[in-house]
C-alpha cells in the first residue's frame, strides 16, 4: 500500500466508523426487539439512555461519511501522478478492480447517511420518538454498507502499486468506451441538454407548488432524485465539455483540478445535497400522519424543499456560466448568445 497521509487517514477513519457503526447496530437490534415507551422497566430506561448516545455517535459517523466521499476522490486525484497513464482520479481509481466499486459504495452511503441525519433530526423533535424503529432499521442497513465500503477501500489501497500502468480519463470516458462512463459520454448533447434543463425547471416548478399548497411532496422528491441522476449524466455528457472547451473530453474528475479552478467541488457540493434534501421531503411525507409529527414535518419539509431548490439553482448557475460566457460553442449547443438575446428580446431577428 502506498503510504500517503490521505490514504492513512481514510483507512483509519473507516475502521473507526465501522467500529462505531457496529456498536450502534447492536444497540439498534436491541431497540427493535425491546423498545416500548409505555413500559417503565429498567430495560426500557436503559434503552432510552443508550439511544441518546447511539444517535449522537451515528450522527458523527454519518457526518464523517459525507466528508469521506470528497476526501476519497481528492486522495485519488492527488496520487494519480504515481501511476503511468493516469491524468486524474479517473486513472487512479482504475488501477485495480476495487477503485470504482469503492466510489459507488461511498456515493450510496453518502446519500443514505444524509437521509438518516434528516430522520434522526426529525425524530428528536417529537417527545415520543415515533421514528426510532424505522431509523434504526436504516442505521443497521447503513452499517452493513459501511463495512462493505471499508473492505473494498482497504482492498483498493492495498492493491496500489506505483509501477502499474493504468488508463487515462480520455480512454475511460470516451464516446467509444463500452463502460457506463463511455455510454454517458456518448449521450446526444442536444437531447441531454433538453432533458437536463427541463427536468430542473420542472423540479423547481413542483417545489414552488409544494411550498404554496403543501401538496405534491412525493412528486417533488421523485423529480429531485431524477434530477440528481440526470445531472450526473449531464456533467459527463456536456457540462464538463464546456469547462474543458474540448468536445472529446468528458471526464468528471478533471474538474476537481487546479487547472479548472477546482470548479468540480462547487458543482458536486451543490448537486449532491440538493438530491438528498429533495429526497428527504418524500421520506418525511411517509410519517406525516404521525400525531406527534403533524405540525413538525410540514415545516421541515418546506425548509428542505427551499434548500434543495437553492442548491439545484446554484448547480444550474455554475453549469450555465461557461455555456453563456465562453467563446466555446458545442455543435448542438442551445444556449448561444444569439439564442439568449432572442429569448430576452423576441422582436430581434437573428
Amino acid at each position: 500500500m502506498i503510504l500517503n497521509p490521505g490514504i492513512i487517514a481514510l483507512v483509519l477513519t473507516s475502521f473507526l466508523m465501522v467500529a462505531f457503526a457496529g456498536y450502534a447496530s447492536l444497540t439498534g437490534i436491541r431497540i427493535l426487539q425491546c423498545w416500548d415507551l409505555t413500559n417503565g422497566s429498567p430495560t426500557q430506561l436503559n434503552l432510552e439512555r443508550k439511544t441518546y448516545l447511539v444517535s449522537t455517535i451515528f450522527a458523527y459517523v454519518s457526518a464523517f461519511q459525507l466528508l469521506s466521499l470528497f476526501m476519497f476522490v481528492y486522495t485519488a486525484d492527488h496520487i494519480h501522478s504515481l501511476f503511468v497513464g493516469a491524468m486524474c482520479a479517473a486513472g487512479a481509481l482504475n488501477v485495480n478492480n476495487y477503485g470504482y466499486p469503492t466510489l459507488i459504495l461511498k456515493a450510496i452511503n453518502f446519500f443514505l447517511c444524509g437521509v438518516w441525519l434528516l430522520l434522526n433530526y426529525t425524530d428528536n423533535q417529537a417527545e415520543d420518538y415515533p421514528l426510532i424503529k424505522f431509523k434504526y432499521k436504516v442505521l443497521i442497513l447503513i452499517s452493513g454498507l459501511l463495512f462493505m465500503e471499508a473492505f473494498f477501500q482497504l482492498k483498493y489501497f492495498m492493491g496500489l502499486k506505483a509501477d502499474i500502468i493504468t488508463s487515462c480519463c480520455g480512454t475511460l470516458f470516451s464516446e467509444e468506451a463500452k463502460s457506463l462512463g463511455g455510454q454517458m459520454a456518448s449521450l446526444p448533447s442536444q437531447t441531454t441538454e433538453i432533458i437536463f434543463f427541463s427536468g430542473l425547471a420542472l423540479t423547481i416548478r413542483v417545489g414552488i407548488y409544494f411550498l404554496v399548497t403543501g401538496r405534491a411532496a412525493i412528486l417533488f422528491a421523485r423529480l429531485s432524485t431524477w434530477s440528481l441522476i440526470v445531472s450526473i449524466a449531464s456533467v459527463i455528457s456536456f457540462i464538463s465539455v464546456y469547462f474543458y472547451e474540448l468536445p472529446t473530453h468528458h471526464c468528471p474528475f478533471c474538474l476537481l483540478q487546479k487547472d479548472y479552478h477546482y470548479i468540480g467541488y462547487a458543482l458536486y457540493f451543490s448537486l449532491l445535497p440538493a438530491g438528498i434534501l429533495g429526497a428527504g421531503v418524500g421520506v418525511l411525507q411517509r410519517f406525516s400522519a404521525q400525531t406527534s409529527l403533524k405540525t413538525i414535518i410540514p415545516v421541515l419539509q418546506k425548509r428542505l424543499c427551499i434548500l434543495s431548490m437553492i442548491a439545484y439553482l446554484a448547480f444550474m448557475a455554475i453549469s450555465l456560466y461557461p455555456m453563456i460566457f465562453s467563446d466555446f460553442i458545442l455543435e448542438t449547443h442551445l444556449l448561444t448568445p444569439d439564442f439568449i438575446q432572442w429569448v430576452i428580446s423576441p422582436d430581434v431577428r437573428v
